[in-house]
């Protein structure tokens, strides 16, 4: 082997070839990558199988996940075409913290085309975070009406599957429309408890204070996915008289809610909550005491800032 030969070069020509070892932490010299050197991932990358794709995709998203500097975004939207779905899914769900303009009209494709739920349902996710932008004027206003335009077109279609019609509601909540307030009611009056549960984390997006008094209300409902979504809205929301409920939350026996509570309390902030989280960082359960210890340090550092 040329001993000039890049690290690059030299992971490229592993991932492609005939032993196809177990990929490792060298895969960190695919961050980032310009030029020359994606064209050269390109042509590689059509030589490796898709079950080696997934593999690799897989494990540059725990990378990721890890380390938000490395950027792998360019390696994910290599595959959004890909004609295995397992690739696709793991490409656009390799993209769920990308800002990348350039992902809008792909993504919103594979929303309205493809045939995978799964993967629809993904796309729909990743495009709720450009709606964010959107909202909060970081994106054109072309990009913000074809955002828009296709969530709402899932949320309008008959026959699409309630997987996907959930996440594009709860992606579609960000915008101040009409419409979607009238999405949100319409399946928070369902009879689906999946559905209900999208609408009422799709309230805590909207962050609209006129969904305060419902979002109260279901932190005592007895389906724990429905109180579970009614805490991290509360959070959203900010909601300052949701406080003593979310402190007998802490308290739930169902999984995750607890944890949802606390992290809704540290939200909303005060001496009350901050006393609350104080006592929970002594807490006999592991995860309770890093969850309020997370919680307690960003209150403070937000008191702290303002």
């Amino acid at each position: 082997m040329n001993k000039k030969e890049s690290p690059l070069a030299r992971l490229l020509a592993e991932l492609s070839g005939p032993e196809q070892p177990s990929v490792n932490t060298r895969l960190v010299y695919l961050s980032g990558l310009g030029g020359n050197e994606i064209e050269l991932l390109r042509q590689t990358w059509t030589r490796i199988t898709p079950e080696r794709q997934y593999q690799i995709l897989s494990h540059l998203f725990r990378l990721s996940e890890h380390n938000p500097t490395l950027d792998f975004d360019h390696i994910f939207g290599l595959c959004l075409q890909a004609s295995d779905e397992r690739v696709r899914l793991q490409a656009v769900i390799g993209l769920e913290r990308t800002e990348d303009v350039s992902f809008i009209v792909p993504l919103i494709h594979l929303l309205e085309t493809d045939e995978a739920k799964k993967v629809r349902a993904a796309a729909a996710i990743v495009l709720g975070n450009f709606a964010l932008l959107a909202e909060l004027g970081k994106l054109s206003p072309n990009h913000r009406a074809r955002i828009y335009s296709a969530l709402i077109g899932v949320l309008e279609k008959e026959g699409e599957s309630v997987a996907v019609k959930r996440r594009a509601l709860e992606s579609i909540a960000p915008f101040s429309r009409p419409r979607v307030d009238e999405f949100i009611n319409q399946a928070y009056h369902s009879n689906d408890v999946e559905l209900k549960a999208s609408a009422i984390y799709a309230m805590g997006r909207n962050c609209n204070p006129k969904w305060l008094p419902i979002v109260i209300k279901e932190l005592s409902n007895s389906e724990p996915e429905i109180h579970y979504e009614a805490a991290e809205a509360c959070g959203e929301l900010e909601a300052e008289e949701a406080v003593p409920f979310l402190i007998n939350l802490v308290d739930d026996d169902e999984a995750q809610v607890p944890e949802a509570a606390i992290r809704a309390l540290g939200k909303i902030g005060g001496e009350e909550v901050k006393k609350t989280l104080q006592s929970l960082l002594g807490s006999p359960e592991e995860r309770i005491r890093q969850v309020a210890k997370v919680a307690l340090t960003e209150l403070i550092f937000w008191e702290e800032l303002l």
